[in-house]
């Protein structure tokens, strides 16, 4: 009668600390992301924030963080979006604008991936009638929409600020 070859015990993981050097400098690039979530935003730009080539972060990144650098800024914008979509009336193409996206197919497209029904469905499925709306003019110049106009005087001093 022969016997089955035993499995060799399992061995057991050492911890390892994690790379704390790596993660501050990848938190910094995060943070840059978070911060400019709603302007276009140069990969090698916030690579160098963290001090990576481009294709060498996005690799870190998704490896500490589970997607990568572009999926996580498009998370941020959506979630920006839904905010908006329930609270300010503002068109969809207003809001696509506002969160950072130059292409409005792109967005719905991304917004239905991550959501799960496009951006005018979750507005009318988002809003109650007893919300208040925030009017789009407040949130065009909260967001920076609004560039002020500087007239000047015949000095050549400002004479007054007004929207344009």
């Amino acid at each position: 009668m022969t016997t089955a070859p035993t499995a060799r015990p399992a061995r057991k993981e050492r911890y390892r600390a994690p790379d704390t050097a790596l993660l501050r400098r990848l938190r910094l690039a995060k943070d840059t992301m978070d911060r400019e979530w709603s302007g276009p935003l140069d990969m090698d730009a916030v690579a160098a924030v963290a001090g990576y080539s481009t294709y060498h972060f996005v690799r870190r990144f998704r490896d500490v963080y589970g997607e990568t650098p572009g999926q996580y800024l498009s998370r941020r914008r959506i979630e920006r979006a839904k905010e908006l979509l329930r609270s300010a009336n503002l068109t969809v193409t207003e809001i696509c604008m506002l969160v950072g996206f130059s292409s409005l197919g792109t967005f719905c497209t991304r917004f239905k991936q991550q959501v799960g029904m496009t951006p005018g469905q979750y507005r009318d499925s988002a809003r109650t009638s007893a919300s208040a709306h925030i009017p789009g003019c407040f949130v065009l110049f909260w967001a920076g929409g609004f560039r002020p106009n500087v007239s000047k005087n015949r000095e050549g001093g400002p004479e007054h600020h007004h929207l344009t």
